[in-house]
């Protein structure tokens, strides 16, 4: 079996910061490396100083808690009912919001790889 082709994603410095915050707050490691799309090595390399010395970013700075999936997808469908509604209600002068909306269904069911 081969290996899956490599991401690309690598955590910056400022990324580091908001991993050590949720690091802090609790976050199991599961979940901060799927926000950040990296694998759990990258969160222990954070976490074991691996960075060059890095603040622990603000409670105010963080993402929600969570796994980042489910809300992804609570946000998808939340997105198509809205673009429903404006659809039945023919909200033609609201129609830079509608393809707002569009727009980011359309970039959330993209494949990336």
């Amino acid at each position: 079996m081969s290996k899956a082709k490599a991401s690309g994603i690598s955590l910056t410095n400022n990324d580091a910061s908001l991993v050590l915050g949720m690091v802090s707050r609790g976050d199991r490691n599961h979940d901060i490396a799927a926000w950040f799309g990296v694998n759990q090595g990258r969160i222990d390399d954070v976490k074991k100083g691996l960075f060059d010395p890095i603040i622990e970013a603000s409670s105010a700075d963080l993402p929600p808690k969570g796994p980042p999936g489910l809300k992804g997808r609570r946000l998808r469908s939340t997105v198509a009912k809205a673009l429903g509604l404006l659809e039945l209600l023919k909200m033609n002068q609201n129609q830079d919001v509608r393809q707002l909306l569009m727009d980011a269904i359309k970039r959330y069911d993209a494949n990336e790889s």
